[in-house]
């Protein structure tokens, strides 16, 4: 098995040796198999492309892939569609989901259980610590994914996933948003054509250095869901429309 972990970075040039050296070192302890860590570099304009390189030429299993445009859905999106490894990942660059979790998020789609799999800071078992606003947005938003499509998974938007590439082939073309919306899209269109996903408990300490605007985000996400609402809604009818002026 060959093992993708994709970091999408914008201006993250402080955060990402610590990160990189931190995650390699537990990955060769952890892992069976080879692995590739991809530092995707979304529009940064500090230092932090001239260090993806630097650690790209000091470790083996680093590359390091430059986009001009920001998104973290963009990075994913390159990343994992010109990747060859048979499982897909990503975390945030920050590690603010502990990485003793990711082995049993891996497993769960290497060994079939699941076509995604999904760190969930909302299980039973998982250990979080943040701030009151963060927390109440997270579970509003959480639930109202559930409110108004009734899914399986409990967190869409924890930065810590994991994907067959059969599955990412079929569904990452499916996705529109390439910014934060970019998972939760992604989720609802796995549960849609019948993919199976697994939750997976997590450990989560939030960063004081984060760069997630959250109430911003929390109205990008707010709008991606009517967006897809009204699409389940009126895509039977539009299909239905289009046969019939075929007749």
């Amino acid at each position: 098995m060959k093992l993708n972990i994709t970091l999408p970075v914008l201006n993250e040039e402080r955060q990402l040796p610590r990160a990189v050296a931190e995650l390699t070192a537990f990955l060769r302890a952890n892992i069976d198999g080879s692995f590739e860590v991809v530092i995707v570099d979304n529009g940064s304009t500090d230092g932090t492309w001239a260090e993806a390189e630097r650690l790209a030429a000091r470790h083996p299993e680093v590359q390091a892939m430059r986009l001009a445009k920001r998104g973290r859905g963009r990075a994913l999106r390159e990343a994992w569609q010109s990747s060859q490894a048979d499982v897909l990942s990503y975390m945030d660059v920050d590690l603010s989901t502990g990485l003793e979790a990711f082995p049993a998020l891996v497993a769960a789609v290497a060994e079939g259980r699941a076509s995604v799999a999904v760190g969930s800071r909302l299980m039973p078992g998982s250990r979080v610590e943040r701030c009151l606003k963060r927390e109440v947005i997270s579970r509003c938003y959480n639930g109202l994914v559930w409110g108004m499509f009734r899914v399986g998974f409990s967190d869409a938007q924890c930065g810590f996933k994991a994907i067959t590439r059969a599955a990412a082939r079929e569904l990452v073309p499916l996705v529109e948003d390439n910014g934060w919306f970019f998972d939760t899209e992604l989720l609802l269109e796995a549960e849609r054509l019948g993919h199976r996903i697994v939750d997976v408990p997590v450990e989560w300490r939030e960063d004081a250095d984060s760069r997630v605007r959250v109430v911003a985000t929390a109205w990008g996400d707010l709008k991606g869901l009517l967006r897809m609402r009204w699409r389940r809604l009126v895509g039977p009818r539009e299909s239905q429309q289009a046969k019939d002026a075929g007749r």
